[in-house]
């Protein structure tokens, strides 16, 4: 049995001060910023892409070019101060914030799932694999403690080896949607036989979703009948009109 890797992470139970306000709270994010952080309509969003749209209904971007992944859950929108939290996660190994991102994300899945009124939960839980020379420069995976947080807390198993990133490439941040597109066109491989399963994949952030469709079809190839995409926050815009759009 793979030892989970948020194992050493029981000192987070300990009072800490809040990663916004400096309050002093047992979460890494007290229950008064927690509350202030953005987050989604699941009424008002695409069920695919959980971008912003009017009624929930499909959202043209998707109509147009369906992506690989079946539907997304999110618990954040990516905008000021949650964009600062995840960055100091990430690129600062602020790894007391990895069980409040797994909390929530886990609270978000479980409402996703209740609602639809069946028995919808994936059966395995696979974390989006970093690019190798990034995953040295920062020593951890990002999406790996995600993933392996929210699939403990709802009882899954985790299948960390499953996908391999076996290509680099560039940052996504700054292309366009057809160069993420291309930019990231056979990076991964799976390793593992998932036939008949239904797979959530797992990541900090959802721009476009191209990175996740490349994922999705490569799970799909190894025989994934649905792919899911569960991230903790998905990149938005605001526009004049006050609503927001990818």
């Amino acid at each position: 049995m793979p030892r989970p890797l948020f194992s050493g992470l029981g000192w987070l139970d300990f009072p800490q001060a809040c990663a916004l306000c400096d309050a002093e709270d047992r979460a890494a994010i007290c229950s008064s910023c927690a509350s202030s952080l953005l987050r989604p309509d699941v009424a008002q969003s695409c069920p695919v892409c959980a971008i912003p749209a009017r009624l929930g209904q499909v959202c043209g971007q998707c109509l147009r070019a369906a992506p690989q992944f079946d539907a997304t859950v999110t618990a954040f929108h990516y905008v000021y101060p949650l964009d600062r939290l995840v960055q100091s996660f990430k690129f600062r190994a602020d790894l007391k914030l990895a069980a409040f991102f797994a909390d929530v994300l886990t609270a978000s899945v479980s409402a996703h799932y209740r609602a639809l009124a069946i028995n919808a939960l994936p059966t395995v839980v696979v974390a989006l694999p970093l690019a190798h020379r990034r995953l040295r420069e920062r020593g951890f995976n990002q999406a790996a403690l995600l993933a392996d947080g929210v699939a403990r807390r709802l009882n899954l198993p985790a299948a960390h080896d499953a996908m391999l990133r076996i290509r680099e490439t560039q940052p996504q941040s700054g292309l366009t949607r057809e160069a993420r597109i291309k930019n990231i066109r056979g990076a991964f491989d799976c390793s593992t036989s998932l036939d008949g399963r239904h797979v959530a994949i797992v990541d900090d952030v959802m721009t476009t979703g191209a990175t996740l469709s490349e994922a999705a079809k490569v799970l799909k190839r190894a025989g994934a009948v649905r792919v899911d995409a569960w991230v903790l926050s998905r990149a938005v815009m605001e526009s004049t009109a006050g609503t927001v759009h990818a």
